[in-house]
């Protein structure tokens, strides 16, 4: 039975790593999927998704208003698909969310889909809220904080290194511009200020 999986955590936490290992598990085992990254983040080449540690895969694109269903609708009919990964799941709409439980009620492909959770405020994504909504599995991949903590949360940083407390919810950016860390050490940098 398929079903829709979303795993997600903050930065640094290997989501990217885990899609490709299983895409390769799929690959390897003779089966077809296909992987989708956000078009708007291009920092490791357009159509591609990219690990820290190295690993790297082709893509293909979705921006805001792609109708998700209807593109992999028409990918089956050029060949049977066994699942679909999506990768920045964060930044998929609600509606794009809706056309993924379809790919799955519909089609019976499973879609696994790896995001963020929350942006650097503290507040879930669009399509990280759809994804905790109606997802049939949640699993969070965990990563550390400075204090050895889990890390839920990712602070956006300025060039000076202070914590960002305002400002658009999407700003590309990796290492030299968040750091994952902590409730605790969250709040300190931008709730209790």
């Amino acid at each position: 039975m398929a079903q829709l999986y979303f795993y997600y955590s903050a930065m640094n936490a290997g989501k990217s790593t885990s899609l490709l290992q299983s895409a390769y598990n799929y690959r390897e085992r003779g089966m077809q999927s296909i992987i989708y990254t956000a078009a708007l983040d291009d920092r490791y080449g357009v159509g591609k998704v990219t690990s820290r540690i190295g690993l790297q895969a082709d893509a293909k694109l979705y921006a805001k208003g792609d109708d998700l269903f209807d593109a992999i609708s028409n990918d089956c009919k050029e060949k049977k698909l066994d699942c679909i990964f999506i990768d920045e799941a964060q930044f998929l709409t609600k509606q794009q969310v809706r056309q993924l439980v379809d790919v799955v009620d519909e089609l019976r492909i499973p879609v696994l889909a790896y995001g963020l959770r929350t942006d650097f405020l503290g507040e879930t994504f669009e399509g990280s809220h759809y994804l905790l909504a109606w997802a049939d599995k949640l699993s969070e991949l965990k990563t550390v904080c400075h204090c050895g903590r889990k890390a839920s949360f990712v602070v956006r940083r300025d060039e000076n290194g202070n914590a960002v407390t305002n400002g658009d919810q999407v700003q590309i950016g990796g290492n030299d511009t968040y750091e994952s860390l902590c409730r605790k050490h969250f709040k300190e940098l931008v709730w209790d200020r």
